[in-house]
C-alpha cells in the first residue's frame, strides 16, 4: 500500500471543488489518514469492497460530499450538528466532518466491530466534537441528547426510505433534513414512503440527481425537510420499523 502522503488527492480536490468545497491541505491528509486506516481495518473487517485509491476517491469520498448540495451555504461556515445512520465505515458521515470541520457529528452504527473501527479512526485522525454510538438507531433517537438536536440526517444503503424515515426524522429538529443517498431507482420507494414522512413529520423536498466521475448510472438525494416535531411513539421498539413499514 502506498505510504499517505504519496497518494494524489486530485480527483478529489477536482471534484471537491466541483461541489463548492474548496479542500486545505490538513483536509487532503485527514482523507489520505482515512485511506491508510480504512484499508488497514479492511484486511480483518471487511468493510468494505472498493480498495483502490482511485476507487475510494470517488465512490466514498467524493459520493459522501455530495450531501453537501443539499446543505444551505450558511451550514458551511457555522454550528452545524450531523448524524449518520448506520454509518459503516464512515460514509458519509466522516467525509462530511472533514469537509465541514466546525460540525458536530453523531455516527451511529449497532455493529461492535464497526463501532470500534469509527472510535479508532476518529482518534487517529484526532477528530473533535464526534460522538460514536454502538447501538441501534431506535434507541438512540430516544435519548435526550440526541431527540430532535440535530440539523442534517444522512444515510447510504442501510434501508427503504419508509423505514429510513423512522430511523432519521425523530433525530431532526424542526427545520432540518433528513438525505438518503439511493442509487439509480428511487421513484417508486419515494412514492411508498411519503405516508411515512406525513406521519413522522417531514415532507418531500427534493431529488437530486447526481453523476460520479467514471460511473454510468447516475445516483439520486433524497431530502426530507422535518416540518413539524415527531410522535413521542416514534420510532418504534428495535427491528419493528423494518418489520413493518408505516404506511398510509
Amino acid at each position: 500500500m502506498d505510504r499517505p502522503e504519496r497518494l494524489d488527492t486530485t480527483c478529489l480536490e477536482e471534484e471537491a471543488r466541483r461541489l463548492g468545497i474548496a479542500l486545505e491541505p490538513a483536509q487532503l491528509d485527514l482523507f489520505r489518514r482515512y485511506y491508510r486506516e480504512l484499508s488497514i481495518w479492511n484486511a480483518r473487517l471487511n468493510l468494505t469492497t472498493i480498495v483502490e485509491w482511485e476507487a475510494v476517491q470517488v465512490q466514498h469520498f467524493v459520493d459522501s460530499l455530495t450531501c453537501l448540495l443539499l446543505v444551505p451555504d450558511e451550514a458551511r461556515h457555522g454550528p452545524y450538528a450531523i448524524v449518520d445512520i448506520g454509518s459503516g465505515a464512515g460514509f458519509p458521515g466522516v467525509p462530511l466532518k472533514i469537509a465541514l470541520p466546525q460540525a458536530g457529528l453523531a455516527l451511529v452504527e449497532s455493529v461492535q466491530k464497526k463501532a470500534a473501527f469509527l472510535v479508532h479512526l476518529v482518534n487517529q485522525l484526532g477528530l473533535e466534537r464526534v460522538r460514536v454510538y454502538p447501538q441501534r438507531a431506535e434507541e438512540v433517537a430516544r435519548l435526550p441528547e440526541c431527540r430532535e438536536a440535530f440539523d442534517l440526517a444522512v444515510s447510504r444503503a442501510v434501508a427503504p426510505l419508509a423505514v429510513l424515515a423512522e430511523y432519521g426524522l425523530p433525530f431532526l429538529r424542526v427545520g432540518g433534513l433528513l438525505v438518503a443517498m439511493k442509487g439509480r431507482e428511487v421513484e417508486s420507494e419515494v412514492r411508498e414512503a411519503l405516508p411515512a414522512f406525513a406521519i413522522l413529520g417531514g415532507v418531500l423536498r427534493e431529488i437530486r440527481s447526481v453523476v460520479l466521475p467514471g460511473l454510468d448510472a447516475p445516483r439520486h438525494l433524497v431530502a426530507v425537510e422535518k416540518v413539524s416535531p415527531t410522535p413521542a411513539r416514534y420510532p418504534r421498539r428495535p427491528g419493528l420499523p423494518a418489520r413493518r413499514p408505516l404506511s398510509g
